[in-house]
């Protein structure tokens, strides 16, 4: 499975329009939508862990960051299900009130990202020693997102056909459809910690329960009746 980022709010996509040859001139020309949905499992994980440290030195707050990364990733890499990729890095001064630098201030982040929800909470469970958690998210795969949006395009195209039925059987005519368009629409993924966590020595893995969201697609289109 290929990395993505998780973090796109909103997933909006046209999957493909199609039209056909200009209609006679006795036909009614009408517009007709349908909807559906299906479920898609919270499969992918992605938490957010951060070393932050303050100092009067920038260069001894480096080193000592630095460091901390370094045994993180360390850790991390003995978990092969789990990706890892560090993230931002950000240094800013502390000022006093009467505006002078007093101190200095760095965070580093790093991201990791599985499919394996046990396998993450049980290092994040490690990592806590020294590292803040800031994140944990949950999001349907690129791979489990496509099979819920192919299932609803099925049903969603199955009820156009249908709506589309019921009009030209109730006019005592026959329908074609001339044009039709389709999008696929997912929602914000699921943030299962917002507050950051921090402890002074290791804890026990996290409790996840990643849920589902709701994979949903909309045909829109016109039809011909003759």
């Amino acid at each position: 499975m290929s990395r993505r980022s998780i973090l796109t709010p909103v997933i909006t996509a046209a999957f493909f329009a199609v039209s056909t040859p200009a209609i006679g001139v006795d036909a009614l020309l009408v517009e007709l939508s349908s909807e559906a949905s299906r479920p898609a499992t919270n499969d992918l994980m992605q938490a957010t862990v951060s070393a932050e440290a303050s100092g009067a030195s920038p260069g001894d707050l480096s080193a000592q960051i630095n460091q901390s990364v370094a045994e993180a990733l360390s850790a991390a890499k003995a978990f092969p299900t789990i990706k890892i990729k560090t993230g931002n890095t950000t240094t800013y001064p502390v000022h006093s009130k009467q505006g002078k630098i007093e101190s200095w201030r760095m965070r580093s982040d790093i991201v990791l990202e599985s499919s394996d929800a046990t396998v993450l909470s049980g290092l994040l469970g490690k990592l806590q020693k020294s590292l803040t958690v800031t994140s944990l998210i949950a999001s349907p795969s690129h791979e489990t997102r496509r099979k819920a949006e192919n299932e609803a395009m099925i049903d969603a195209i199955a009820l156009f056909r249908e709506r589309a039925s019921l009009l030209a059987e109730q006019l005592g005519k026959s329908y074609s459809i001339k044009q039709m368009s389709i999008s696929a629409t997912g929602h914000v993924p699921r943030p299962l910690m917002r507050a950051a966590r921090s402890m002074s020595q290791e804890i026990t893995p996290m409790p996840v329960e990643a849920g589902e969201s709701q994979v949903v697609i909309s045909v829109s289109g016109k039809i011909a009746i003759e």
